[in-house]
């Protein structure tokens, strides 16, 4: 489009005009102006107006007086009185002849036959005549257009090209794309006109005179447009041409660029914009170009990044042309970057009398007005070379390392500025290529090492660029490359792609010349801790360099102590947590169990000592009373983050004991005195609170204590803090007055020395400490345990035991450990309370046991029997954990030892590993089966409580009765004759819940207990409550053939006597086969035990082939035929007898073939067998095998009994 070049094109100034009818501005015009609006004027001056204001009027006389001194007016009002309506009609003609033609220039009904060129027929033509050529070859180009399937191409059109004709041609265009829009959509016109020479200058014309199409016209070009318009000679021109329109309404620029980016498309006339931008109010900071390009390849969307991109890259492939685009964003980004350069400096090292000279100033002075624009720049070329692919020229490369190394003032923005100028001689090493550049650069460093303290006071900022200096020194030495990278990136805020081999001349000049290992960690430890730690803290801080030599172990190689440092860290951290903390830890726990290397097995660093713990946890609120007094002098971050080390200190240990071994070294754990003062659970459930400012603190807090304390872990205690610290304790504590301790501990201990006179006074302290939060309830906690045996006096109101209760459970919420010591020593018995040594937490855990040696009281006492079962399931799972610690502690150490010992010594057999696992296993399985055997035996009644009529027997009973047991209608339930006095509520019964509810726990966590316990029996007045009140007892059903194979008699009647009860209660397919087996085990023991066996295996068993059949009524032909075999062996024993049993065995096969024969005489209940009474005389004199035969008989007729109720029973419902 260079041959408008020398054409007149619409300037703002009329296009404002136009757009806002401001005749004013109209009047004053040039001629020149003037003309290239006519077309628009005078159809607003001829045209009748929608607007009939007076005001309009004056408007519109002022228009024609500015028309009347204007020749070319007239022509154009002749071209108005043509007839339209025809002329589009004839058009209409045209184009379908031409659809049919298949768009052969042959026959025309616009245009007949022309007889010269057609600029000579333009000019001897009158207006209708024009109009029709000017058409005509207007349709001719844009069916061409649309024909090209998007190929560009420049049409020879005679009357569009020369000059003498242009404005009436312009003029005609006007004309019928206003009078006939729907042949001539200003976009298909506008589109058509970039295929034809002054097209630019002719489609600014068109829009001037349409003002209102000027955005429907640039936004359809650029949706037309190439992804890349300087690729080909149509997007240049496409590019130019609405360059010219921005131009022509530069307050649209920014929005057609907008237009750009969201197309993906032309992306040179963005820049090209945005270089003609030239804003009201510049900013001083920032230039439009950099914004813009920054934006562009620094935004979040990928689509304009790589568009952009292959622009850049492109854009490189031609040679270099000065019209480019590219090429004149680099030259302007080029200017300002040496614009803001501290002064005129090249690259070589100014020797001394130069230094004199120019003056430190001389060397260091960029402004600190430029210091954000620099950066801004800086950032922007490391997007351009690393992301868009940028190759700068060597004008390009020196001017940028200049900058690079320029000394900025100390502010926050110099530091950033330093930060980004490493980070991007970093990423593109090839801009230093000369020696002399390698010195300066070099130089440069070592000002940034000298002036790192300097900068970080006088800025006022905890990041500095001296923390990521002393960050990738450690890197280098440790040739962690790919790290360097992500620092980099990280930095610059860009993804670049460095390749590792690239650093290789950065990592000399690191390693040898500026910072040796030595060096790095020697300063390391120098360098102050971050004073309030906390994820709020951007940048590169000392923390992030002192985790890199920790992990690449260089204070244990240099002797360089770091404990200190760690320490002072830990306790300078505050919420929220940062990132690199736990990480920190873990670097250093290892660094302090693990040795640099195998050769030098004491190069290691120190452990925490237990003082420096305990100065953190000092008043703190966990430890008892003294917290409430002071101040705290640790906030509660440090007191976790210590905890956490300790925690993962032991795990550690435990786990890199065989590596230790082998290197015959030791390191010391913690004490268990340590441990005991540290309010572990208190801080986890602090820290619970907490989880979204210590990010993930609490989870790994969590994970440790699984491992290291179970019995810190326990379901029930997280769902008793649910209670404690949900919506209704909130309301509770909301009750409270002013004085939130209005009873204190002496007061408390004094109620409870004056019970039971004192129970209204004591239950109102207690009720007052219900409202009162877990941690605000330690300095009672001595005073509630210490009392608690003065409850078990008879008489004692249950409401004051209940409320101790749920006291303790608070309690149990922040200091489970030494709550559980202080009670099971308040509860010992009180004949050893007055002689024997107080147990501590060890003596605990090696024997769990030592919990239900209490007073015997509290086993009828259910709260303290709550209590009681609580501390015993946690200690069960920490002697666990600490048998589990023990082994693993002294396994690995005495097997290495032996393994030195019997060096040369053959046949000499290993430590017997293997043997000391299974001691532990059985070590702990004969303790659980102990605390559970004696769990059963309390569920046992006493001697008082059977003589009280509250038999176990009878009680556990009414439990299975079945709705069907009940009477008539008037009658009272038959369980309810046997029920004891008392009733269920009764105290050995809820203590009997609260163990089966302990045992149900136990048995789903080791299902292996459950069978240790059945193999181990149990008495039988139990089997009811265990089947009943245990869920879990139905896995009893996978072992219970295993124990009928057993050679011990009485194990099998326990299955057989177990299986009767699990069939009634889990009537279920894998019950049916069980009781199929354990009848066949019967048959088969039948005829192989003696006589006195088969006696006492018989007579327990056979009732329970009852409830076989109960649950099972297809079992009742296998259960009568065993009867009967049962009743025939022992017949033919007394065969020889006086007394004759052969009656008996006859009436076991008549009962067995004809059961509903066999009814009460007289009517009666006709579900009642008839059961010959005997006399006990008769019974007891009676040898083995006539019992066993009448047991027989008996069995018989309640089986009958049975099925034939529940057959009429069912008949009659």
């Amino acid at each position: 489009m260079s041959n408008s070049a020398g054409l007149q094109f619409v300037s703002p100034y009329p296009f404002e005009a136009m757009q806002k009818v401001d005749v004013v501005r109209l009047a004053a015009l040039s001629d020149p102006e003037l003309r290239l609006l006519l077309p628009c004027l005078v159809r607003m001056a001829l045209c009748a107006p929608a607007d009939q204001s007076q005001a309009w009027a004056q408007d519109k006389k002022l228009i024609l007086r500015l028309l009347s001194g204007v020749e070319a007016v007239n022509s154009i009002v002749a071209l108005l009185s043509v007839d339209f309506h025809a002329l589009e009609q004839d058009t209409r003609k045209e184009q379908q002849l031409r659809h049919k033609a298949g768009g052969s220039n042959g026959e025309s009904i616009l245009v007949s036959q022309l007889q010269h060129g057609l600029t000579l027929e333009f000019e001897h033509s009158d207006p209708l005549r024009r109009l029709r050529l000017t058409l005509s070859e207007l349709l001719a180009i844009m069916n061409k257009v649309a024909d090209s399937n998007g190929e560009f191409f420049l049409k020879s059109s005679e009357l569009f090209e020369s000059l003498v004709y242009l404005e009436e041609v312009a003029d005609v265009l006007c004309i019928l794309q206003a009078e006939l829009p729907l042949l001539l959509p200003i976009v298909d016109v506008a589109e058509a006109l970039l295929h034809v020479r002054n097209g630019d200058w002719f489609l600014c014309l068109l829009v001037a005179n349409v003002p209102d199409s000027f955005n429907e016209v640039c936004r359809g070009l650029i949706k037309n447009g190439e992804r890349q318009d300087e690729e080909s000679i149509g997007g240049r021109r496409r590019t130019e041409a609405l360059r010219q329109l921005c131009q022509m309404n530069p307050s649209q620029a920014l929005n057609i660029r907008a237009m750009v980016v969201e197309e993906c498309h032309l992306p040179g006339l963005g820049v090209a914009l945005t270089l003609d931008y030239k804003p009201d109010m510049a900013d001083e900071a920032v230039s439009p170009l950099v914004s813009y390009v920054s934006g562009l390849l620094l935004g979040t969307n990928g689509k304009v990044r790589t568009w952009f991109s292959m622009f850049i890259r492109n854009g490189q492939q031609r040679k270099r042309e000065s019209s480019s685009v590219l090429w004149q964003m680099r030259r302007q980004l080029l200017l300002e970057l040496v614009a803001i350069l501290p002064r005129s400096r090249s690259t070589h090292l100014p020797n001394d009398s130069d230094m004199e000279e120019e003056g430190i100033t001389g060397y260091s002075g960029l402004r600190e007005e430029h210091v954000v624009k620099a950066s801004a720049l800086l950032r922007l070329y490391c997007a351009l070379m690393g992301i868009a692919g940028l190759r700068p020229t060597d004008e390009e490369a020196e001017q940028l390392l200049q900058l690079m190394t320029s000394r900025p003032p100390a502010t926050p923005a110099g530091v950033r500025f330093v930060s980004l100028s490493f980070c991007k001689l970093l990423a593109f090493p090839t801009l230093v290529s000369t020696p002399e550049q390698e010195q300066l650069m070099v130089m440069w460093l070592s000002w940034m090492i000298k002036e790192e303290e300097y900068f970080e006071s006088a800025a006022g900022v905890s990041a500095s660029f001296g923390e990521m200096l002393l960050l990738v020194a450690m890197y280098f030495h440790s040739n962690q490359l790919s790290s360097i990278i992500e620092l980099v990136c990280s930095t610059l805020g860009m993804k670049i792609a460095i390749k590792p081999s690239s650093l290789s001349k950065m990592k000399t000049i690191f390693t040898q010349e500026i910072f040796t290992e030595q060096v790095v960690t020697a300063h390391a430890v120098r360098v102050a801790v971050t004073n309030n730690l906390s994820a709020n803290i951007q940048g590169f801080l000392p923390i992030h360099c002192i985790y890199q030599l920790l992990r690449s172990r260089a204070f244990t190689k240099h002797k360089v102590s770091i404990k200190d440092w760690i320490y002072r860290q830990l306790c300078e951290s505050t919420t929220p947590l940062h990132t690199q903390l736990l990480p920190l830890i873990d670097a250093y726990v290892n660094s302090i169990l693990t040795p640099a290397s195998k050769a030098n097995p004491e190069a290691t660093n120190q452990p925490i000592t237990e003082q420096e713990i305990l100065n953190v946890f000092h008043n703190s609120a966990g430890q008892g009373e003294a917290g409430r007094g002071g101040r705290q002098r640790y906030s509660i971050t440090p007191q976790l983050l210590v905890l956490y080390y300790i925690l993962s200190y032991e795990e550690n240990l435990l786990a890199s004991t065989k590596q230790l071994a082998l290197m015959q070294k030791k390191p010391k754990s913690y004490s268990a005195t340590l441990m005991d003062q540290i309010p572990i659970k208190y801080l986890v459930t602090q820290a619970q609170g907490l989880q979204q400012e210590l990010g993930g603190l609490h989870s790994a807090l969590l994970r440790l204590l699984a491992t290291n304390y179970p019995h810190l872990c326990l379901v029930e205690d997280w769902v008793c803090e649910e209670e404690v610290t949900g919506t209704l304790p909130l309301l509770r504590k909301m009750m409270l007055t002013s004085n939130a301790c209005r009873y204190s501990q002496s007061q408390l201990h004094q109620a409870f020395e004056k019970l039971p006179s004192s129970s209204p006074r004591l239950m109102r302290i207690l009720d007052h400490l219900t409202l009162l939060s877990p941690g605000d309830l330690i300095p009672y906690a001595e005073a509630l345990t210490s009392s608690m045996a003065v409850l078990l006096e008879p008489g004692e109101p249950c409401r004051i035991l209940q409320t101790l209760n749920k006291l303790w459970m608070g309690l149990n919420t922040v200091m489970p450990r030494r709550l559980w010591v202080m009670t099971v020593n308040a509860l010992q018995p009180s004949a050893k309370l007055l002689g024997q040594q107080m147990y501590n937490q060890n003596d605990l855990m090696v024997d769990p046991l030592i919990v239900l040696r209490c007073d015997q009281r509290v086993y009828r006492c259910p709260p303290l029997m709550d209590i009681v079962l609580h501390m015993l399931n946690g200690y069960l799972l920490a002697s666990k954990a600490y048998l589990h610690c023990h082994l693993k502690e002294t396994a690995d150490f005495d097997r290495q030892n032996q393994t030195v010992s019997n060096l040369g010594l053959p046949g000499q057999p290993d430590t017997p590993e293997v043997t000391r696992e299974e001691l532990k296993n059985a070590l702990l399985a004969a303790q659980d089966s102990a605390a559970v055997q004696i769990l059963l035996e309390i569920c046992l009644p006493t001697s008082e409580e059977q003589q009280l009529g509250a038999d176990a027997e009878r009680l556990l009973r009414s439990m299975r009765a079945n709705p069907e047991q009940r009477a008539g209608p008037g009658e009272p339930w038959k369980s309810r004759e046997a029920e004891p006095e008392g009733g269920l509520l009764s105290d050995l019964r809820e203590v009997q819940c609260l163990i089966c509810c302990l045992l149900h726990q136990m048995f789903i966590a080791d299902p292996n207990i459950a069978k240790l316990v059945h193999f181990q029996g149990y008495p039988q007045a139990l089997l009811p409550l265990t089947v009943a009140g245990i869920p879990s007892i139905h896995i009893c059903l996978d072992f219970i053939p295993e124990l009928l194979a057993q050679p011990q008699l009485e194990k099998q009647i326990f299955a057989i006597q177990l299986l009767s009860y699990l069939c009634t209660r889990y009537a279920l397919p894998k019950s049916l086969s069980v009781a199929r087996l354990a009848i066949g085990v019967m048959g088969t023991l039948l005829t192989v035990l003696t006589r006195a066996k088969r006696f006492s295996f018989f007579m327990p068993t056979l009732p329970c082939l009852v409830a076989f059949c109960q649950a099972f009524p297809p079992l009742y032909d296998d259960v009568a035929a065993l009867l009967v075999q049962v009743g025939q062996v022992c017949a033919s024993d007394v065969a020889t007898k006086a007394r004759d049993i052969d009656p008996l065995i006859a009436r076991l096969q008549y009962l067995k073939e004809k059961p509903q024969d066999v009814l009460l005489p007289g009517g009666g209940d006709r579900s009642k067998p008839a059961v010959p009474q005997r006399a006990a005389e008769e019974l007891g004199g009676a040898d083995s095998d006539v019992q066993l035969c009448y047991r027989v008989e008996a069995t018989f007729m309640e089986l009958i009994g049975s099925s034939l109720k529940g057959l009429w029973g069912g008949g009659t419902s």
